[in-house]
């Protein structure tokens, strides 16, 4: 504040937002189904080389694991945040899963927390911003956590 400026912060996470849990961790399932263990090998050799602490910080998510998991289940790092997303890319790779209300009330836990700024996106792209918005969205909306479109 002392240059008349105030500190925001701000988080980008992928999002699966179904109307049940359930629903959503059976998207998370159907996009591990995609992925191959050498993609998960490659990826893996590439993060190693990463100076990105915060993609080392990423990477240690999976350092025991060898191979896929049977179940997405297996990479919930906290009631509904899963790092699936970072087996095979590298940056953000954690995905907020679960219904419409369970993502808005971790929205606005990372709100809380000081979080200002979101940058929110799924698989495949289009598909995931319609659940999101109809959903998840629209409950933040009513909580007047989300801004107005202009």
């Amino acid at each position: 504040m002392a240059k008349g400026r105030d500190l925001k912060f701000g988080i980008r996470l992928h999002v699966i937002s179904r109307e049940t849990e359930d629903e959503a961790w059976v998207v998370a399932d159907k996009l591990l189904g995609w992925v191959s263990p050498d993609q998960v090998a490659n990826a893996k050799s590439l993060a190693a080389k990463s100076e990105s602490v915060g993609q080392s910080h990423m990477t240690a998510l999976h350092a025991e694991r060898d191979g896929l998991p049977k179940s997405a289940r297996e990479l919930q790092i906290h009631p509904g945040v899963w790092s699936g997303y970072g087996l095979v890319r590298g940056g953000a790779g954690t995905a907020l899963v679960g219904s419409h209300e369970q993502v808005a009330d971790l929205v606005e836990t990372y709100h809380k927390a000081g979080f200002d700024h979101f940058i929110f996106s799924g698989q495949p792209h289009l598909e995931e911003a319609w659940h999101f918005g109809e959903g998840a969205a629209a409950r933040l909306k009513a909580r007047g956590l989300l801004a107005p479109v202009s």
